[in-house]
């Protein structure tokens, strides 16, 4: 089977939001799972690897990612990685080094400054989000030269808003953090409500002044076939999930 990626006209340099067809991996994992971190066989996962990095046109060694936390931190790549620091966003201005994050549900969001020859990617659940692990990504993409009025931000395959319920204590933290952030629930049954991860992704985006900002519009959590997700996993009682991987080179 081959590889089902999908790309934005908005960001003009080699990309891709890689769903999990084409590769090697089976059972749960079944497809193109990029997650070391997962139980899967190691091997199935190398191959899986090195196909996006055909893909990409880069040398393995040049597809470089962290290891995400969860958090607001930055990696300034100039080559490969020898090991993977912890952060959840990269950004060079090195040609031929292809960017990548990987996601079951929380938002991949590839970013280009075609003009300067800036790019970054970044992972963005709920919790980076909202610690600014996007406004940090536009920061150092601007010390690398970039403009960013000039850069286009492109969030892929996430969980949509029908999909995602949560609870009040959830709502609670997020209208500490600002009121205005109301407008991303709607009632849900009971007590739940309906939280807008990708609406939430846009709006800290053109809040911190960047050029162009858009969402694929696509769903991992309603599309099975085409991508992977923690919570349609944890839901099914399964054991593990596969990780999509989303990448950008220069």
């Amino acid at each position: 089977m081959s590889l089902d990626i999908i790309t934005s006209d908005a960001l003009h340099l080699r990309h891709g939001f890689f769903t999990r067809k084409g590769g090697a991996s089976s059972g749960i994992f079944a497809g193109l799972n990029c997650g070391a971190g997962s139980t899967d066989l190691s091997d199935a996962v190398a191959i899986n690897r090195a196909r996006v990095a055909a893909a990409m046109d880069v040398p393995l060694d040049h597809l470089i990612g962290v290891h995400q936390v969860h958090s607001a931190e930055v990696i300034r790549a100039t080559g490969p990685l020898p090991v993977r620091p912890h952060a959840d966003a990269l950004v060079t201005a090195t040609p031929g080094l292809a960017l990548s994050v990987l996601s079951a549900d929380c938002q991949p969001v590839l970013f280009a400054d075609t003009s300067a020859g800036v790019i970054g990617a970044a992972h963005a659940g709920w919790r980076g989000a909202m610690d600014g692990v996007l406004e940090a990504t536009l920061d150092a993409m601007e010390s690398l030269g970039a403009n960013r009025q000039a850069i286009a931000a492109v969030i892929g395959p996430c969980i949509s808003q029908r999909a995602y319920e949560v609870g009040p204590e959830f709502f609670d933290s997020f209208t500490a953090e600002d009121p205005d952030n109301t407008r991303f629930f709607i009632n849900g049954s009971g007590d739940r409500l309906l939280f807008d991860l990708p609406g939430f992704g846009l709006h800290r985006l053109r809040r911190a002044g960047v050029g162009h900002a858009e969402w694929t519009g696509h769903c991992t959590y309603h599309d099975p076939e085409r991508f992977f997700s923690y919570r349609r996993t944890t839901h099914a009682g399964e054991a593990d999930y596969g990780r999509l991987i989303s990448v950008i080179r220069l």
